[in-house]
Formats: C-alpha cells, sequence, structure tokens
C-alpha cells in the first residue's frame, strides 16, 4: 500500500437543538443517538478519524498537516488544511438566522477563510423550507430593528425546498433552515458563524459582528442551468453527483486538487492503483489524496455519491434563482 491512499473517514456528530434524534435514512446507529438530538454530521472534517489502512486513527487535519499538498492537491488556498467540510443536515426545528462573513472578513478575524456553502437537498417533507437572503430592498438597519423586535424571520425569502434541487449561499447571505428536509452542505472549510437571531433559546447572538458580515444583496439561490453530472460549480467548489449500477473509472492525474466521495445511496467500493480496495457506505465520505492518478468505483449493487473538489482556473459565479419565495410565519 502507498504512503496516500484513500482514506475512509468516520463521521463526526454534532448535537444540535434544532437537530434530530432519527437519521435514518443516512444512519440507523450514532454516537449519542440516545442523548441529544443530532443536527450535523461533519464527513470531511478537520476532527474527522480515519478508519482504514496504516493511517487510521490519524484525524483528517493532522494529515494534511503532515502531507501537505500530496494530499489536499495545488487548488486547495491552503497547503496545510483539507479545503472542504462536507455535512448531512437533519434539522427538525427552525435553525437561527445567521450569516458568515467572506474571506476579507475572516482573514480580519484571523481566520484563513470565510465559508461560501450550498446546500444538496437530499430529502424534503412536503412544506419543507430555507431561508435564502434579505427580501429585496431590505437593509442592515431594519434587520438590526427586526433582530429587537423578535421579527427577523420574516425579513428572509423563504423557499419551499424539493430533493434534487441545490442552492448556493455565497457568504454575507443572512439564511436559515426550517425542518423537515435532509441537506448535503459542502462548504469552504470554515465554522464562523454570526448568529443573528434564535427564536429565544438561550444561546449566544453576535449582532454587531453578523451586521458587519451581512451583503443587503447577494447571488445566492437555486442552482440554475447546471449540466449533469455538475450539481453547482463555483470559484470555491465543485460539486458533482452520480449514481452508478457498474464501474466507472475517474482519472485524478489533471484535477490538482483532493476528492471528497460522500455516499448518499447505496454502497461502493474505491479502487486505485498500489492500494487495498475501499468500500463505503451512505453517510460515509472517502478522500482520495491529491497524488493519486486514478480512482476507480465499483458499486454494490447501486450506489449513489456526491463528489467535491476545488476548481482550477477562474470558475464564475454560478446562475440562480429566489423565484418560488414565499411568505412564511415560523414558529
Amino acid at each position: 500500500m502507498s504512503e496516500l491512499y484513500p482514506l475512509l473517514l468516520k463521521p463526526f456528530f454534532s448535537p444540535r437543538p434544532w437537530g434530530a434524534r432519527d437519521l435514518s435514512p443516512i444512519y440507523t446507529e450514532f454516537p449519542g443517538s440516545d442523548g441529544e438530538p443530532i443536527g450535523e454530521s461533519w464527513v470531511t472534517g478537520d476532527q474527522c478519524v480515519v478508519a482504514n489502512g496504516p493511517l487510521a486513527g490519524k484525524t483528517l487535519d493532522q494529515l494534511a498537516k503532515q502531507y501537505g499538498r500530496a494530499l489536499v492537491g495545488g487548488t486547495a488556498p491552503q497547503a496545510d488544511r483539507y479545503p472542504l467540510l462536507m455535512k448531512f443536515l437533519f434539522p427538525t426545528d427552525t435553525l437561527s438566522v445567521q450569516v458568515h462573513p467572506d474571506d476579507e472578513g475572516a482573514q480580519k478575524l484571523g481566520q484563513p477563510v470565510g465559508k461560501t456553502e450550498c446546500w444538496y437537498v437530499l430529502d424534503a417533507k412536503p412544506g419543507a423550507k430555507i431561508g435564502l437572503g434579505l427580501k429585496p430592498g431590505t437593509t442592515r438597519e431594519q434587520l438590526k430593528k427586526a433582530i429587537a423586535e423578535k421579527t427577523a424571520e420574516h425579513l428572509l425569502n423563504w423557499i419551499d425546498v424539493k430533493a434534487g434541487e441545490m442552492y448556493y449561499v455565497d457568504a454575507g447571505t443572512v439564511h436559515a433552515i426550517a425542518g423537515g428536509s435532509i441537506l448535503v452542505e459542502t462548504q469552504q472549510n470554515s465554522d464562523t458563524t454570526f448568529r443573528l437571531y434564535d427564536y429565544g433559546r438561550p444561546r449566544e447572538l453576535h449582532v454587531e459582528q453578523g451586521l458587519g458580515a451581512t451583503k443587503e444583496t447577494t447571488r445566492a439561490g437555486k442552482v440554475l442551468g447546471a449540466k449533469p453530472p455538475t450539481l453547482v460549480a463555483s470559484p470555491f467548489f465543485l460539486v458533482e453527483k452520480f449514481s452508478l449500477s457498474k464501474g466507472k473509472t475517474f482519472p485524478l492525474q489533471a484535477a490538482d486538487s483532493a476528492q471528497a466521495l460522500v455516499a448518499t445511496v447505496g454502497v461502493g467500493v474505491i479502487e486505485t492503483p498500489g492500494s487495498t480496495p475501499v468500500p463505503f457506505t451512505h453517510g460515509e465520505a472517502v478522500v482520495i489524496p491529491s497524488n493519486v492518478q486514478n480512482a476507480l468505483v465499483r458499486p454494490q449493487w447501486d450506489v449513489e455519491f456526491i463528489r467535491s473538489t476545488v476548481p482550477s482556473g477562474e470558475v464564475p459565479i454560478p446562475p440562480t434563482s429566489l423565484a418560488g419565495s414565499v411568505d412564511a410565519v415560523l414558529k
């Protein structure tokens, strides 16, 4: 086995007051399932632990610092940190109204990158919604007043979501997520969140910092015109979806990026030259290091997965739409 090889990562489960105790159909057993509700499963987080091969027991962050560009690739903004954080979100209640800084704002805080993200709707019950961006004409001052008056959610564009849709959420977009969906989030590897409003929950708010990061107009919305297998292409990430019933080879020589494959349905096996085959099932991620030349993915019997990479060259912000927004009062 070569020194670097496809890394099967153990998910990291993060409790949230708006989360779920039943994470099916993605997970049937998980740590903490008898305690607090789980809101997020981080599958390429810095703290995710390798489960296979000689590097088992090490975290993704430790390996990024040890192997640098050989692991993360030349397109990663930092040579010693895995560039993309992928998660499953399990909201059963409404998330806080929040905002993330862009790269410039994050760097003023001593953080390396901001947080632009995207949400793939894996499953959605009837009436599932997301709040995305401020309604046209809304100012920061109006938002500040609404936070004080406990009506901030009324200033968001609330959109009914359906399975199979992809939403782009650029940094600076005020947003929230209502209950009733399962989302696969791909984002810049940052956890900087400014909570503007939280429906009376006893959690810290970051109103002044959040208003400073807020952009009154952004490019957030439902992604339009992406051609399969692409779900979204942006300056920060390329996210693709594959459904396989037979083996497929993915040439990786020209990518200059690590690849994260996250299974959403079924089971697959990843084979690369000189390495032991790596099986992965729904809810698991495999990171293929940048220096791996090609990978063969074999389904057993069918597998669906989402692949994320950091693109090279100039990639524009994707075309989006907020069409279909609805007035909503959330409890």
